[in-house]
Order: C-alpha cells, then sequence, then structure tokens
C-alpha cells in the first residue's frame, strides 16, 4: 500500500454507520472517498456531513469507480454474503460490520470467500478495541493477578435498542448474534480460545421473535472458567448501557471493571483504582463515547494493518473462531446440551 492516504468507500449510511463515518472523517492518514446507501438521500446527507467527495446508490457502481482503495460495509447482516462478494470479486480489500450472517455456514462462507481471492479482510469487531478492555488485558499480561482461574464477561441492559433498530425484534437469532458476538469475543480476546461450551437462552419481553436473554459457560484452553451473560431484557436501575462489565479471578488476586469505566485491581493484597474513561472526540455523544474511540482505534488498526500487509486482529481467520462459539452457544441452547467446540462437527444452525 502506499504512503499516500488510502481511500475508504463506506456501503451503508445507516444508525451505527455513523460512527464509521465520523472516525473515517477523524483520521487523518485516510480520505473518505465515497458512500453509498440505497437510499440515495441518505448517501447524499452522510456525503454531505462527513465530506464524501462521491455519492452512490448501487454498491457495484462504488466498487467499479475506481475511486476506492478498500470498502467499509456497514450494512445489516442479510445483505452481506452479497456485498462482500461483490467486493471479493474485484480484489478490493474488505471490512465488514457484525453480525457476519444468520447462518453459521453463511459465516464460514463468507471468510472463505476473502480467503479465496487473496484480500484483506476484518471484521468490524469494535468491543475488542474499547479502552477498558484493553487496559483489562494488558493487567491480566503484566501478570498482576496471577493466573486466571475464572471471569465473567457480562452486557446486561433493559435499553430500548429497537427504537432505533426495530429490525433487530424480528431476527429469529438475535442476542446471542447480535450482542452475545461482542461478549464471546472480548472472552476469547482476554482468556484465550474456548473448548467447550454450555448456553442456556431465554425469551423475555413481548414482540421479541428471538432469544433476548443467554448465559454461556466456557470452558478455556489452560483450564479457566468463563462465563457471557447477554442480555436486553434486564430491567437495571441504574442501566449501565452501552458498558461491559468484567471481573475477573487469578492465583494472585482480581479485578472488576464496573459501569463509569472504574477499574479495580486487588493484587498481592493491595487494591489499586483505575480511570479508563475514553477519550471525547469533537463528534463524540456521551454515552456512546466509549463506542465511538472504540471505532477509532479499530479504524486506524486496519489503516496500520493494510499499509504493512499483515492481518488485523479481528481477519477472517480470527473471527471464525468467534462464530463458531456464537453459534455452538445457539446448538447448545437448542439440544440442552454442552457442545465440544474442537468436535469436528459443526453447529448445525
Amino acid at each position: 500500500m502506499t504512503n499516500a492516504k488510502l481511500r475508504v468507500g463506506v456501503i451503508g449510511c445507516g444508525f451505527f454507520a455513523e460512527n464509521h463515518l465520523a472516525a473515517w472523517s477523524y483520521l487523518p492518514d485516510v480520505t473518505l472517498a465515497a458512500v453509498c446507501d440505497l437510499d440515495q438521500a441518505k448517501a447524499q446527507s452522510a456525503a454531505s456531513r462527513y465530506g464524501a467527495k462521491s455519492v452512490f446508490s448501487s454498491a457495484e457502481a462504488l466498487l467499479d469507480s475506481g475511486e476506492v482503495d478498500f470498502v467499509d460495509i456497514a450494512t445489516t447482516m442479510r445483505s452481506h454474503v452479497e456485498l462482500v462478494g461483490l467486493a471479493a470479486s474485484r480484489r478490493i480489500p474488505t471490512i465488514v460490520q457484525k453480525p457476519l450472517a444468520p447462518s453459521h455456514a453463511e459465516c464460514l462462507a463468507l471468510v472463505e470467500t476473502c480467503e479465496t481471492a487473496g484480500i484483506p479482510f476484518m471484521v468490524h469487531e469494535n468491543t475488542r478495541f474499547l479502552r477498558p478492555v484493553r487496559k483489562v488485558r494488558e493487567v491480566i499480561a503484566s501478570g498482576a493477578i496471577g493466573k486466571v482461574t475464572w471471569g465473567r464477561v457480562a452486557f446486561r441492559t433493559g435499553h430500548n435498542i429497537y427504537g432505533k433498530q426495530p429490525y433487530l425484534a424480528n431476527e429469529d437469532h438475535f442476542a446471542i448474534l447480535d450482542l452475545g458476538v461482542h461478549m464471546l469475543d472480548v472472552a476469547r480476546y482476554l482468556f484465550g480460545e474456548a473448548t467447550r461450551l454450555y448456553c442456556q437462552s431465554q425469551s423475555i419481553k413481548p414482540g421479541i421473535r428471538g432469544e433476548d436473554l443467554a448465559t454461556v459457560m466456557l470452558n478455556h484452553v489452560g483450564g479457566m472458567t468463563s462465563v457471557v451473560e447477554c442480555s436486553y431484557a434486564s430491567p437495571i436501575d441504574p442501566d449501565p448501557f452501552p458498558e461491559l462489565t468484567l471481573q475477573i479471578e487469578g492465583t494472585r488476586g482480581s479485578l472488576r471493571l464496573d459501569s463509569g469505566y472504574r477499574l479495580s485491581v486487588h493484587s498481592d493484597g493491595k487494591t489499586q483504582a483505575h480511570d479508563v474513561s475514553p477519550t471525547l472526540y469533537p463528534w463524540s455523544v456521551i454515552p456512546w463515547h466509549g463506542t465511538q474511540e472504540s471505532v477509532v482505534l479499530i479504524q486506524q488498526h486496519w489503516l496500520d494493518c493494510l499499509r504493512k500487509g499483515v492481518p488485523a486482529e479481528t481477519s477472517g481467520a480470527d473471527s471464525r473462531r468467534t462464530y463458531d462459539l456464537v453459534f455452538g452457544a445457539y446448538e447448545s441452547a437448542r439440544s440442552g446440551r454442552a457442545v465440544d467446540l474442537q468436535s469436528s462437527a459443526a453447529p448445525s444452525l
């Protein structure tokens, strides 16, 4: 890749894409060259607000324009297989939002499409780039709490996410695929790969087609156990949305990440508090500022990897393992049995 500014085209100008667009326009070593949305007015509005040069209502037209060095696909998951296929057929490096696709087979096929095309590919899995999550990984790596033996990764909220994303209420696979994918990826990032899982899920709120609460227990390589909790149906006051919480125990101590970006580390009988509040950018909106910082960080990470010619942290090869956990959790919830992730039999969903 050249040292000149890289040119990005963003496909999809909806709710969460606003964060992608703001981050691309903020980062100094990239140019927001083009935006695309089936709704021409929505694309034109995004271009006007974020300074994109060109506007498209057809993904094919954008991809064939010669105006972009890579694309960022920020559409809903049911369009991903087609859109990634279009980019891969033109050998254009690609980022795609989570969830990858509605089924395990489609997720694996999408990753294989990019591998066959030989293009750089990254899943926009920004949660592991949250400032507190990166700090917790740093604490674990330092040995301050010793060998990790147990952990909890939790995101519980009663926030009305359906107001701005109403389509979520109609998904067959909901909380695990939309929210659990983030928490399961964080569990992998902090604790290493899992060998076995057990999941129970529930549908709590009326009018929600899929599960809106799930609890997953994971056995990890090395013997530690983690519990992943994801809920869109928790009547919590005060509601910590949109923050996750962590509790981790080790042989020398423990740590807790509580809402309000408060991290406490207990090591060898002494406790130290850390403020892991996110950066406030000129365009940050509280309480979304933590998520918005993570979007900046993952997109900068992509640019760095693209220039160096190395895979991103959340490459297709890496993300495949997260989706094994996602659909393994569905298999476990459906069957009532634990799923061995080292088995040659893939989840059938």
